[in-house]
This record gives C-alpha cells, sequence and structure tokens, in this order.
C-alpha cells in the first residue's frame, strides 16, 4: 500500500490556498494579509518590488482581487493586474515582467462558490513549501502587522492590459513553425473560465477551424457541467462537426482532457505516454524519464517500458512533479488528471500548450489521435472519495487499515492500494487498481465505507 501524507498546514494546500469564497479562511481580510506577507517575503535588495495578479472568472474574483492587491501595494510593493487570465500565462507574465512575484486568484476545478489563492516565485515556478510555510507564519503570528510604509512608499496598482495577447504569441511560438493547422476542425471547451478567449484565439491564428464550447463566462457558471471535468459536451461536437480533436480545460486552464476523433476520452495518463515515446524518438526526452503521481495508472509505466523509458512517481501535485523533474534534470512529466508539464516550454501545466505539443505529435506522425492513443492501455481504476468531518493519521484507524489489507490481500500482487487526504478538499481518496473493474469497486467502496465510520 501507498500512502501520502500532506505536511500539516494551517491555510495552504498542495496547491495554494482554497475555500468557500467570503467564508474563512477564503475571506478578503486574510487576501489582505496574504498579501502584505507576500510582499514581505519577497523584498530582496533596493529595486522596486512588483507582483502580478491574475484570476479566473469566478464572481467572488473582484472582492479578493481588490483585497490581494491592497494588502501588497501596503508594504510598498507595486501590482500589476492583469484580469481573467489562465494560471500558466500569470506564470509567462510574471517571468516576462521580470516581476519578484505573480499570483493567480482561482478554485481551479472547484465550483464558482470556491474560490483560492496561489502564488509564483518570480521564476516562475511555483513558491516551494518552506515560502509557503513562511508566509502562513506571518498571516498566523501578526508579526508583520506594524510594517506600516507611507507617502511614497505605499505600492501602486497598474493594469496590463495586453497580457492576454502577450500570453496568446508564447503558445504559438511553441508551435514549430514548418507546422500549420490549416484544415483541421478541432473542438474547444473553456469550462467558461480563464483561458474562454486566449485558448480558441491561439488555435484559430494557427489555422484551425475552432468550435468554441463554454466561452461566455458569467461568474458562476464557470466548471458548470462542462469543461475537463464534464467533457462529454466535447466529445459529441467532435463527432458532430467531424473534428480531428477535442480540447476540455479546467477552470484555470492548466490541464486538459482530450477527445479522439472518435469522440473517446484520452486522459493525462495517455497522452503523458504518446508526447514521451515521441520526445524519446526524437532525442528530446531528458533523462529517459518521465515523472508522474502515485496516481497514474501502472499502464502508464507498462507503455513507457516498452521505449526504454523510466516512469518516476511522486505524491500528488504539479509542484511536486516540478520538483522532482528539477531535483533529476527531467523536462516532461504530468498527472492523470491532465496537468502535462513540458519544462522546455513552460514552469508549469498548461492545458494549452499540452494540446499544442499533441498536435505537432498528431502532424509529424499523419496519425489520428485514435491510432496515437493505442501505444497505452489503462489498467482498470476505482477511484471513491470521501467527504469527512476531521484529519487523522491514517494509520492510527484500524478498520481502515484491515480493509486496506484485506484489499491488497484481494489484489494479490497483480494491483495495489492508495489511500490519501486531498490536498484540496476535505476528502480521503481512495484509489484501488487491478484487473477486474467490479473488484475494484467492492474494495474501494468497502475501504470508503471504514473511512466514513471512521472520520465522517
Amino acid at each position: 500500500m501507498i500512502r501520502v501524507e500532506e505536511t500539516e498546514r494551517k491555510l495552504f494546500g498542495t496547491d495554494g490556498m482554497r475555500g468557500v469564497a467570503n467564508v474563512p479562511p477564503m475571506t478578503a481580510e486574510m487576501a489582505m494579509q496574504l498579501g502584505r506577507a507576500l510582499a514581505h517575503v519577497i523584498r530582496r535588495g533596493p529595486h522596486r518590488h512588483r507582483v502580478v495578479i491574475g484570476k479566473d472568472t469566478r464572481v467572488s474574483g473582484y472582492m479578493l482581487e481588490q483585497s490581494l492587491a491592497a494588502g501588497i501595494c501596503s508594504m510598498g510593493v507595486d501590482v500589476l493586474l492583469v484580469g481573467p487570465l489562465p494560471t500558466p500565462g500569470i506564470s509567462f507574465i510574471t517571468r516576462s515582467q521580470r516581476a519578484d512575484a505573480g499570483a493567480v486568484i482561482s478554485a481551479s476545478h472547484n465550483p464558482y462558490q470556491d474560490n483560492g489563492i496561489k502564488f509564483f516565485s518570480r521564476d516562475g515556478f511555483k513558491l516551494p513549501d518552506e515560502a509557503e510555510l513562511e508566509i502562513e507564519s506571518l498571516v498566523l503570528n501578526r508579526s508583520i502587522d506594524h510594517l506600516r510604509p507611507t507617502a511614497t512608499k505605499i505600492g501602486k496598482a497598474f493594469r496590463l492590459d495586453d497580457a492576454g495577447g502577450r500570453y496568446v504569441e508564447f503558445l504559438k511560438n511553441t508551435f514549430p513553425p514548418v507546422l500549420t493547422l490549416d484544415g483541421l476542425t478541432i473542438v474547444v471547451d473553456c469550462a467558461n473560465g480563464a483561458a474562454y478567449r486566449v485558448a480558441p484565439d491561439v488555435f484559430e491564428e494557427l489555422g484551425a477551424r475552432v468550435i468554441r464550447l463554454s466561452v461566455k463566462p458569467d461568474g458562476k457558471n464557470i466548471n458548470h457541467r462542462c469543461g475537463s471535468l464534464f467533457p462529454d459536451q466535447m466529445c459529441k461536437t467532435v463527432v458532430k462537426e467531424g473534428a480531428a480533436l477535442g480540447i476540455a480545460l479546467d477552470g484555470d486552464a492548466d490541464r486538459v482532457i482530450v477527445s479522439d476523433e472518435r469522440g473517446r476520452l484520452v486522459d493525462g495518463d495517455a497522452l503523458m505516454a504518446i508526447c514521451a515515446r515521441d520526445m524519446v524518438k526524437r532525442g528530446a526526452l531528458a533523462k529517459k524519464t518521465v515523472v508522474a503521481t502515485v496516481m497514474s495508472s501502472l499502464g502508464l509505466d507498462l507503455s513507457l517500458r516498452e521505449v526504454g523509458v523510466r516512469c518516476v512517481r511522486t505524491k500528488v501535485g504539479d509542484r511536486y512533479v516540478v520538483e522532482e523533474m528539477r531535483r533529476l534534470g527531467a523536462n516532461f512529466g504530468g498527472e492523470q488528471s491532465g496537468h502535462l508539464l513540458f519544462l522546455d516550454h513552460s514552469t508549469t501545466g498548461d492545458g494549452a500548450l499540452a494540446a499544442l505539443r499533441l498536435l505537432e505529435v498528431m502532424l509529424s506522425e499523419g496519425k489520428p489521435l485514435s491510432r496515437l492513443a493505442s501505444c497505452y492501455e489503462k489498467v482498470p481504476q476505482q477511484l471513491v472519495n470521501v467527504v469527512v468531518q476531521r484529519r487523522q493519521d491514517l494509520g492510527s484507524l484500524p478498520s481502515v487499515n484491515r480493509a486496506i489489507r484485506d484489499a491488497e490481500r484481494q489484489l494479490g500482487g497483480r494491483g495495489r492500494v492508495l489511500v490519501r487526504f486531498s490536498g484540496t478538499e476535505p476528502k480521503v481518496r481512495i484509489l484501488v487498481e487491478g484487473p477486474s473493474e467490479g473488484r475494484n469497486r467492492a474494495l474501494a467502496e468497502r475501504i470508503a465505507g471504514e473511512v466514513r465510520g471512521a472520520l465522517g
């Protein structure tokens, strides 16, 4: 059995801070305190410091954006406001503007009632754990409350109106100039989220005919029966329009799920297999290594092994995938959920960039996605999420551990069990992987029942 326990944190999870908007801790007051703490942490040297702030399309984004900016300015640091832009776009703008940090206001794939805040370092990578813990400490112990710049030392806020256009050009420039999307029809579902303008523009400007779905955000329809969590409409539209590909993004567009030309879903593990096999063929896969998480299917290992590529696993969270990639010197990795990380091009997961890399393989090979995806066969998995009232060391729950051990005995070495706390929600995630879908389901539900009894 593999268990992944997150470091004890008060505010931040595996992807920043997240919760119901306007309910503690996700309040305007907390956003201001986070802004003050971030500004304090990044101040190094005498230059005028700047922080980029972007957001998705949630109605609560206005409230949190202004509060976060106020906190940053109150510490003598300037702010660049870019409005709705994908998380990877904020990372890019932070780097290109030589800003000292970036901040994203988004709850990613969560419903509109939620929101979140996550930070990037000046190099475009997510803040490391130690920096987040320092920010937590500053917020909770109120040790910087007395720091109050005055007069001209107070920060200013500016709006960067062309951020979207800059990000579109960046994405287009990652696509080989010898290739074109002319003649291709592509369905793009933007989840009524941060990519509702920029993502379709990228594919259109590269020559594709784009069918736009979920591109009319109203503040509360983000991720609502659309995007990467609800790809059915995308799949049906691909078949109806005779499209070559369907692309479904999540609310902040840092991950992607795609549909082949037959309307069949292709998840992040399959995409990693396709892209890694192409990269190793071209001699472009550093260290002949792909970094994935413990959630990825054993089918990914099997597909990569066929071409001499090793698969290294980390705990869940794209930040941890990136950290391991940098430690190993690898340049490609990702998650089953659709976070794909191409460090030769970007410092974080980028759904549109991943789709462009996939299209590059399709065009170079001259094969439809359905044929490319045949290189990967998923080992059946059953995932059950259990809402819990509290966190407790899973190892201290006898009934849960008995159910886990029994499941492992029944799998007999031909599968695995993973039980862990979510890093972003009050849930325990239970994954059972093995050759029989029915047995996987039964074993996962039994473990889930014990978890509900112990922590529900």
